[in-house]
């Protein structure tokens, strides 16, 4: 390492160690939001680049969109000063340290979109100079980083990685709405492809993260994040391919799934639903098919969980269509009302929520369908929206059948099964309620 570098690296280590370094964080969600405050809390001061204009007034303005940050530390975070939030990108380029938090959709023909992480990158490497960290947290395929990333950051700048700037891969693990596990205790992966971005990206995560998991590239840490989302989309398809054999069978796959459950090793509990829904799950397995294709190699178990996985919306579908076949009921005829749009309880975010799924399909019957989440006031579903209910003992008696499609901890659920005809239970949540089973359907 020459002298030039070894100030440079000297120099940003100084400045993270001693909390003067700023922050930039680009992408204000459910990732970057909770990240930036937790970043202030230890005295780093914080550039937040948004351009959701709605999403930078709010932060600006200590009004909190985010279930997993508190209202009290980002009202602290702002009023100190700490953290203030842009649209522009001209902020970055007083950054020492520069986190991309942004989305990485799937096309319609599931192959990855990264034109979020390519414009951000772009713009960034406007604003480059030397000295500065940049890493990147949004889950990708491996090689993102150093094949994406690193050609444009270095032509458009003129700059080189690990002499004059440094790029690292920390993959975010934010579980929504865990109250055990969140952003300081939960351990961090980080991975670079020089020695140098390594430790300097590595140093600045150990600075809130209670423990920092340094792999040896950045496409380890990219495979990390992917894999551990692989894992359990597969897990998730093995149970929800069990439902539809046990209902086959006629057997209760919640009776068989509680009873293996007991073993003290070698399982691990995974519990079907209507489908999988969320920022990750349903999107990111795809990331590390598309990119096996590369290597003119097949991931069988993957293509073959999101297969099983995509079929259950259509499963509760045709479920639904037995019980209200049952009572006498065309489906075209019929009264819906869904319990949940949420993809995860005791959370409002719907993105590529089963729920919404298994609502459309039921619009295309002929249904009539409502739906009630107490933390989702209005939803998409195809080309219609769709305002929560009240549920109210009427409510309850107006619909000829219910489906729990999300188990929010709030439903009493007893007293649901009492008040209403019918009951499809997709999550389980009913199954070891004293209530009336006769009106209870499981999945």
């Amino acid at each position: 390492m020459i002298e030039s570098q070894k100030i440079l690296l000297n120099q940003l280590k100084n400045q993270i160690e001693n909390r003067t370094a700023i922050v930039g964080i680009v992408g204000l969600g459910y990732v970057g939001l909770p990240f930036a405050v937790e970043k202030t809390k230890v005295g780093f001061q914080v550039l937040g680049v948004e351009q959701n204009p709605a999403r930078t007034e709010k932060v600006n303005q200590a009004q909190n969109y985010i279930s997993d940050v508190k209202d009290e530390e980002l009202k602290q975070a702002v009023e100190s000063g700490k953290l203030r939030a842009f649209t522009a990108f001209e902020p970055i380029s007083d950054a020492d340290v520069i986190v991309v938090c942004v989305p990485t959709p799937l096309t319609k023909n599931l192959t990855p979109d990264l034109s979020y992480i390519e414009n951000v990158t772009k713009e960034i490497a406007h604003h480059l100079r030397p000295g500065q960290l940049i890493s990147l947290e949004s889950t990708t395929y491996p090689g993102t980083t150093d094949e994406v990333m690193k050609p444009i950051l270095e032509k458009v700048s003129g700059l080189k990685q690990g002499e004059d700037f440094f790029l690292a891969h920390s993959p975010e693990r934010v579980d929504p709405g865990n109250k055990r596990y969140t952003t300081k205790n939960t351990n961090k992966v980080v991975g670079a492809s020089d020695a140098s971005s390594l430790a300097v990206a590595t140093l600045f995560y150990a600075q809130t993260i209670e423990h920092v998991v340094p792999v040896s590239s950045a496409k380890a840490a990219e495979l990390v994040k992917v894999f551990e989302n692989t894992f359990r989309a597969v897990n998730i398809a093995l149970v929800n391919e069990l439902a539809m054999l046990c209902d086959c069978m006629n057997l209760n796959v919640w009776e068989v799934l509680d009873a293996a459950n007991t073993k003290p090793f070698g399982i691990m509990p995974f519990y079907p639903g209507p489908g999988v829904g969320g920022h990750c799950i349903p999107l990111d397995p795809h990331y590390l098919e598309w990119k096996a294709k590369e290597f003119n190699f097949s991931t069988h178990f993957i293509a073959l969980a999101g297969e099983i996985n995509r079929k259950m919306p259509e499963f509760v579908r045709h479920k639904a269509w037995r019980v209200l076949n049952q009572m006498g009921i065309a489906p075209s005829r019929a009264k819906i009302l869904v319990m949940g749009a949420a993809y995860k309880k005791d959370l409002g975010d719907w993105r590529e929520s089963p729920a919404i799924e298994v609502m459309d399909d039921l619009l295309e019957d002929g249904a009539k369908v409502m739906y009630h989440d107490p933390y989702v006031p209005e939803i998409q579903v195809g080309d219609c929206t769709l305002s929560c209910v009240e549920l109210t003992e009427a409510t309850l008696k107006a619909v000829d059948l219910v489906i729990i499609a999300t188990d929010h901890s709030q439903i009493d659920y007893v007293d649901l099964v009492e008040k209403a005809k019918a009951v499809l239970d997709t999550r389980g949540v009913t199954r070891h309620l004293n209530c009336n089973r006769e009106k209870v359907t499981l999945l």
